[in-house]
């Protein structure tokens, strides 16, 4: 879930919503919105991208109104301001209006960090939206997603989730909503399965666990399963990497406890375990082979080849012969 500063009024002057995590920062802007409308009905609200937001604009939307109107002012991807529209919201923030809320929303990093030190300083209310891509922060997401609409599921339930529909968090909203609606009483893990095993077994992670385990055929069937039910090819190139670098960082690690490990890779221990069954047969030369072959399946599904099925096609089978490149001679 997102996370707040102290200051926790969505009617401050100045909303900040910082990360990569479209969810989050769409979120962070209907907070703002419902609060707003919950004070005076007919708010004004303005929603404007960096093109949008053009010297001076600024100053117009937030002169005086002869009316009073609330209004709710949302820039997105502030860090892509110019320069001088910068300098006009930096003016702004030394003294905002009566009855606007200014919402900044900043990718993060060093683009626009002018920007975004200003808006601080100026003791903007901040809400965190950080790019989730751990598995451990997109279990957290789910379960507080289900403590949100006050239902109880149990953790294999949320982990059988995760497991099923990935890394997509608005996918991962939608499906605990729906089954909050469906389902009376706790949540559990046969639940889940009933409603999303065929996503579970079409995922874009279901095609790299067959691959690192070189099970090359089950992989290609997975993988042609996934592309026929709309998965996004990069997520099943993401999938690969991530299953590669697993066997990889857990290959040159110094053995010990699952629980010592996943602090040492962060990885959650369950993972830990579940890699360890996974890297049998693998050697440092065969996780280099399997990392190009992810590499330019990459390039291929991002424009650099003619048909991304082919390309991905040509990745399993090149990472599933890796995993028992052990023994070969």
């Amino acid at each position: 879930m997102a996370r707040k500063t102290a200051n926790d009024d969505p009617l401050a002057p100045l909303t900040l919503a910082v990360g990569q995590e479209e969810l989050l920062l769409d979120r962070a802007v209907r907070e703002v919105v419902a609060a707003a409308r919950a004070a005076d009905a007919d708010t004004d609200v303005r929603d404007l991208t960096p093109d949008q937001l053009q010297p001076g604009t600024l100053a117009e939307l937030t002169s005086p109104s002869l009316f009073a109107e609330r209004k709710v002012v949302v820039v997105r991807a502030a860090q892509d301001l110019s320069a001088d529209t910068v300098k006009d919201v930096k003016a702004y923030l030394a003294s905002p209006a009566e009855e606007i809320t200014l919402v900044l929303l900043h990718a993060g990093g060093a683009k626009g960090k002018g920007l975004l030190d200003a808006a601080r300083k100026a003791g903007a209310r901040e809400v965190a939206c950080p790019k989730m891509t751990k598995p451990a922060d997109r279990l957290a997401f789910v379960r507080g997603e289900f403590r949100g609409l006050g239902r109880s599921a149990t953790p294999e339930a949320c982990q059988a989730l995760v497991d099923a529909i990935g890394s997509d968090l608005r996918e991962l909203a939608s499906a605990v909503s729906q089954l909050v609606a469906d389902v009376e009483g706790t949540i559990d893990e046969a639940v889940v399965a009933r409603y999303y095993t065929g996503r579970a077994e079409a995922s874009s992670f279901t095609v790299a666990d067959r691959a690192v385990e070189g099970r090359a055929a089950e992989a290609l069937e997975a993988l042609r399963w996934s592309l026929a039910t709309g998965v996004a090819p990069v997520l099943i190139t993401s999938a690969l990497a991530q299953g590669v670098r697993a066997i990889g960082k857990l290959s040159s690690a110094r053995g010990g406890r699952p629980a010592d490990l996943a602090r040492e890779l962060g990885m959650p221990p369950w993972k830990i375990d579940r890699v360890r069954q996974q890297m049998r047969g693998w050697t440092p030369d065969g996780v280099a082979v399997a990392l190009r072959a992810v590499a330019e399946a990459d390039a291929g599904v991002k424009g650099g080849g003619d048909d991304p099925e082919y390309a991905l096609e040509k990745a399993v089978v090149t990472i599933a012969r890796a995993a028992r490149s052990r023994g070969r001679g």
